[in-house]
């Protein structure tokens, strides 16, 4: 189950409100980059797209920033209302790897379970895959190329590993959803030119768990 698109666009401002910053209008960006693509493609339908690109880092509402409590305070919340199909991309979308991602022991609760939950699913479906690219795509200015979106990642965070093979994850789904709309993904992204040619200073996210 869904929330409507008016739920959701109310339920992102509620988080917004507990929790300010700029992954609210990434939030909305990642929704709209979502609908555009998911409008050129008749096996995905586009209102459900652009309600999980909304809700897909919902579980900021509480304040958390790492991956895993993110992902999993999302998952919580949308079960709780019952949206289960949100929820699953609440736990698929920082896991471009999926069940390649936990190749090692889980070391807090949010892991766990989250390890649990993807190893439970049989593969990444079509709504994982546009969620997963798609905020690859948007920041909180507009969007840009994935290469531009790469390089802002890593400016904050640093090198991690295996960085590499989730880009080239990502830029395969790319090539997929463009086989599937007869032209880029990008031709789609309103004034992808003007904003990937922007320069703003990366966002440093806050180091505890409260902002």
């Amino acid at each position: 189950m869904l929330p409507t698109l008016e739920e959701a666009r109310k339920e992102l401002l509620i988080a917004g409100e507990m929790n300010p910053g700029p992954w609210v209008k990434h939030s909305e960006n990642v929704g709209l980059a979502a609908y555009n693509i998911a409008h050129l493609i008749p096996e995905l339908d586009e209102n459900k797209a652009h309600i999980v690109g909304l809700l897909h880092d919902i579980g900021r509402r509480v304040g958390v920033v790492n991956i895993p409590k993110h992902v999993y305070e999302g998952y919580l919340f949308c079960m709780k209302n019952g949206w289960d199909e949100a929820a699953r991309i609440c736990m698929t979308h920082s896991y471009i790897g999926m069940k390649d991602e936990f190749n090692y022991s889980p070391q807090t609760h949010e892991e766990t379970e989250i390890k649990k939950y993807i190893l439970s699913l049989e593969e990444a479906d079509l709504y994982d895959k546009l969620i997963q690219m798609c905020d690859a795509l948007a920041t909180d200015y507009g969007f840009v190329i994935l290469e531009k979106r790469f390089v802002d990642v890593t400016r904050r965070y640093g090198i991690m590993e295996d960085y590499i093979k989730g880009w080239d994850a990502t830029f395969a789904i790319k090539e997929m959803f463009e086989s599937k709309m007869g032209c880029s993904i990008y031709d789609v992204l309103p004034d992808i030119g003007r904003t990937t040619l922007l320069n703003p200073k990366p966002w440093t996210p806050p180091t505890s768990d409260k902002q």
